[in-house]
């Protein structure tokens, strides 16, 4: 994907729209799994962040890791993040129903449970609204096309903006 075209672009674009404030930094990368995130933890925390949205597990279901080991480190990532009084929204994700329902079950049980547990805002499917739209994931059949992210952006906006404080 080309720079400016990530959802973490359009969502930039949307803020902007709207008038926001608030500086929009991208430290995701293509693969990172919950352990990723936790070993990123100290340089988001460095960065001081008011909200961050946590869009991590995915990679962990498709590698068919244990989701009790996906919850260990998201729920490291959220209580280290709450420990610095930033707010939180967390993004899940399912899987291809090809990875089985009993494991899809256990997976998307994680997201449930952290935010019953952490009380954050959620978006139980950061991909909802691409599911019959052409041409909004790549080629892969993963990763979401230029298209695809601002539809992302239009999804996570209305649960991040409660989040936001209205800066003067």
């Amino acid at each position: 994907m080309q720079n400016g075209q990530s959802f973490p672009d359009a969502l930039q674009r949307d803020l902007d729209a709207h008038g926001s404030h608030y500086k929009v930094v991208n430290r995701g990368t293509s693969g990172a799994t919950t352990k990723d995130a936790v070993a990123g933890l100290r340089s988001i925390l460095l960065l001081h962040p008011a909200v961050v949205i946590v869009e991590f597990g995915g990679n962990d279901g498709l590698r068919g890791l244990p989701p009790e080991q996906t919850e260990r480190n998201l729920d490291q990532v959220l209580m280290s993040l709450q420990n610095e009084h930033i707010r939180v929204l967390l993004a899940g994700i399912t899987l291809p129903p090809n990875y089985g329902n009993d494991y899809i079950r256990q997976f998307e049980r994680v997201f449930r449970d952290l935010v019953a547990k952490h009380r954050v805002a959620f978006i139980p499917m950061i991909y909802k609204g691409l599911e019959n739209v052409p041409e909004t994931i790549q080629a892969d059949g993963i990763h979401p096309t230029a298209k695809g992210s601002e539809i992302i952006a239009r999804t996570i906006l209305p649960v991040l903006t409660p989040l936001l404080r209205k800066t003067q």
